[in-house]
């Protein structure tokens, strides 16, 4: 069966670049000419993957991440034409799942392509194991990938609810940054020890948004991160 890839670009020049790229593998392409049109074919489609330009009208694809990861978990890959640590970070916060600057070779493109597909497709497959972790104010679903404080509904993204999961399921390791770089991103990504610590915060803001009353990710100085299951934060 082929994965199913939605291109999103204002150029036609470059969704047609992509379409050639990816022609003869097994890839099925569907296209969007702008941000709206993007959100529209995720609420009614389902994708395997996205391909996102950063620069386009009216909404940019930071925008578009950040709408789509409130309601759907597919892999996001972004372009820009910009080789800017901050451009990545802030994709990254958007939820992005990975990062390319244009102009780019076929052959990193549909590696890294490959590379999310795989990851998110071993991320279904293990959710068979159906893991529930229900602690104080806590609720984490594996299977559904569901995060809930107190019964209400934590929206993560694909690679928050990783981290966080990671963490959960074994409550007394610390996890060094380096850890969770090799665990949650792959060499593909854009590897960096500070999108960890983004993701983190991240993580954390959503959890106090949502009303949790301790800190459920504590920091261990000089070394990384481990679950606090009981603690209250200090």
């Amino acid at each position: 069966m082929k994965n199913r890839i939605l291109v999103v670009d204002d150029e036609w020049n470059m969704r047609n670049l992509i379409k050639i790229y990816l022609s003869g593998k097994n890839f099925q392409i569907d296209e969007a000419t702008n941000g709206h049109e993007a959100i529209d074919y995720v609420c009614n489609r389902s994708y395997d993957l996205l391909i996102l330009d950063i620069m386009m009208p009216e909404i940019d694809g930071w925008q578009v991440c950040k709408t789509i990861r409130e309601f759907k978990d597919v892999p996001i890959l972004m372009l820009t034409a910009r080789d800017d640590v901050k451009d990545r970070v802030q994709g990254l916060n958007m939820g992005a799942d990975d990062y390319l600057v244009k102009p780019f070779a076929p052959e990193e493109l549909v590696a890294r392509m490959n590379a999310l597909i795989r990851r998110n497709k071993k991320i279904i497959k293990e959710s068979e194991e159906g893991a529930v972790f229900e602690l104080p104010e806590l609720i984490i679903k594996f299977e559904s990938r569901e995060v809930k404080v107190k019964d209400k509904r934590v929206d993560l993204t694909p690679k928050e609810f990783n981290l966080l999961y990671l963490i959960a399921k074994q409550p007394k390791r610390v996890f060094t940054r380096d850890m969770l770089l090799n665990h949650i991103w792959s060499v593909d990504d854009f590897r960096d020890l500070r999108t960890v610590d983004t993701h983190v915060k991240n993580v954390r803001d959503k959890l106090r948004k949502a009303g949790i009353s301790y800190n459920a990710i504590k920091t261990v100085w000089g070394v990384g991160y481990r679950f606090n299951e009981y603690e209250e934060e200090t």
